[in-house]
């Protein structure tokens, strides 16, 4: 007797493929929300903040969630986000709702606030536990942006005592696959006055590269 449901579901079919890749993928962010590695460093309880699918074709890869995204679960949450959303020419409701756009930080719980100002660098092991792992589980990114210093030196060869705007401003030689962006923070205002480059030739191929992958979902310039 031949079973219809089986055969009419082939293991090498492209819809077991995706259906086998979101498993897989359901499986490890399950392991990550679930994380408490850095619970005894804390002040607070860990809350890790991912956003990915296994559709996801434009890849975010910031430092880590500040206090406003820990407290709603969001990624860019917050006024550096509304920039980021900026320079890729996306509504803050595309940019949450479309499947196609992950992101995937360097420490998926917020680090706390270093009394000297400003927030504590993401804690390495976050990466050393989870991130090739969940690399892997994205066999369709086309396009990876690397948000500031620490997932640009994680990442990027060539950045061993490169400043953050050298990097930024060598995209080009990073091919088509990456492209390093400052953070979008406040902290960056000064930064992008006195790079008007960034703006002026950076930003509109992003927006032209972001707007090409995922259509009408973003605006060019």
């Amino acid at each position: 007797m031949v079973d219809v449901a089986a055969s009419s579901f082939d293991l090498g079919s492209p819809e077991a493929t995706a259906s086998s890749e979101r498993s897989q993928l359901d499986t490890l962010l399950s392991s990550i929300r679930a994380c408490r590695a850095c619970a005894r460093e804390f002040s607070h309880e860990p809350r890790p903040v991912i956003q990915v699918t296994s559709e996801t074709r434009l890849l975010i890869c910031g430092q880590a969630p500040g206090r406003r995204a820990h407290e709603s679960g969001l990624p860019f949450d917050d006024p550096s986000g509304d920039r980021l959303r900026e320079w890729l020419g996306l509504d803050r409701d595309t940019f949450y709702a479309d499947s196609r756009i992950g992101v995937v930080p360097m420490a998926f719980c917020v680090p706390g606030t270093n009394p000297k100002g400003g927030d504590y660098p993401p804690p390495p092991r976050c990466s050393a536990f989870w991130r090739r792992s969940l690399l892997a589980c994205l066999p369709r990114v086309e396009l990876t942006l690397m948000v500031g210093s620490c997932a640009q030196q994680w990442a990027l060869q060539h950045t061993s005592g490169r400043s953050m705007t050298a990097t930024v401003a060598a995209w080009r030689d990073y091919g088509p696959a990456v492209i390093p962006l400052p953070h979008p923070s406040w902290r960056s205002t000064v930064w992008l006055r006195r790079n008007p480059w960034f703006e002026n030739e950076l930003v509109p191929h992003l927006h032209t590269r972001v707007a090409a992958m995922l259509g009408n979902a973003a605006t060019p310039l």
